[in-house]
């Protein structure tokens, strides 16, 4: 039986795009849960938002986190809700500022 492929979602790929354009930061959990590691890193390095952290939690699963003005969130959610975030709009415009305009 063929295998039909999952369609992906324009608004999270655009999310995706706009995330690439964030500082990112890697980091191990250690003995902590990923989401306790990532605020504890948050805290100690002084990162201002936004900002990815992307949280290693074994050898096989990395947690990815989005710090923003109001919080940490995950990131898939971020992807799916880009527009929500105000610190996300000036990577937005870069992004339509690229895009060549249409002569009339």
């Amino acid at each position: 039986m063929a295998r039909r492929r999952k369609r992906k979602s324009r608004r999270r790929l655009e999310g995706r795009k706009i995330l690439e354009q964030v500082p990112q930061y890697s980091l191990d959990s250690g003995e902590d849960k990923s989401v306790t590691a990532a605020r504890k890193f948050i805290q100690a390095q002084g990162i201002l938002p936004p900002a990815m952290l992307l949280v290693r939690r074994n050898e096989h699963t990395t947690d990815r986190y989005f710090w923003a003005e109001k919080g940490l969130f995950g990131a898939q959610y971020v992807e799916e809700n880009h527009f929500l975030f105000p610190s996300l709009r000036p990577s937005e415009e870069k992004i339509s500022n690229a895009r060549p305009a249409l002569c009339p």
